[in-house]
């Protein structure tokens, strides 16, 4: 089985140029869906439009492509730029609290694309598992990290960092696993 991703079977030539493109486009279609950002409270950890994100990202650019954008992130957060969740940026964003659902962003962008490239994402049976899948790794770093970072109890950081999320992101997941299948259907007639 070839490896395709959305990516290439839209721009089946690709160049250094292109793939700059497509990196700085992703990296500021994250930045602009992290600062979709509402306060949980008693929680350090806002409920933003960034997984949806990476999740559309790591499944459409690939894995390759996916892990460049969401590392271009990362970066240029902790450099200073005002990408991460409600404006922040710098290495204290990766180091806090909420610096746990940043990595396991890059790690989710990774597997999703690598999944994505076996086809994964082009039907519903399986794009749905493989947005949950890319949620479940984003989570479990966040949730862990959290519980690390604050000391506090396990019962505290699911609360705080996981419970008032779900909501959200089944919805994330729906829109995600539902829309790339369709996009596909388009591209293949």
């Amino acid at each position: 089985m070839s490896t395709i991703s959305l990516k290439s079977a839209v721009f089946p030539q690709t160049s250094v140029l292109n793939n700059a493109i497509l990196v700085v486009t992703g990296t500021a279609f994250i930045a602009g869906l992290a600062q979709i950002a509402l306060p949980i409270p008693g929680s350090p950890v806002p409920v933003t439009g960034q997984t949806l994100a990476v999740l559309l990202i790591g499944t459409s650019y690939g894995a390759t492509l996916g892990l460049t954008t969401l590392l271009t992130y990362l970066l240029i957060g902790i450099a200073g730029a005002p990408v991460f969740a409600g404006g922040g940026h710098g290495m204290e964003r990766l180091t806090g609290a909420t610096g746990g659902y940043i990595i396991g962003m890059v790690v989710a962008s990774l597997v999703t694309g690598a999944l994505a490239g076996r086809r994964w994402d082009q039907r519903f049976r399986t794009a749905l598992p493989t947005m949950l899948l890319g949620n479940a790794i984003i989570f479990s770093f966040g949730v862990f990290w959290l519980h690390s970072v604050t000391g506090k109890s396990w019962s505290w950081t699911l609360s705080a960092g996981f419970t008032p999320f779900i909501l959200g992101e089944v919805l994330k997941i729906a829109i995600a696993g539902t829309s790339l299948p369709l996009v596909w259907r388009k591209i293949q007639k």
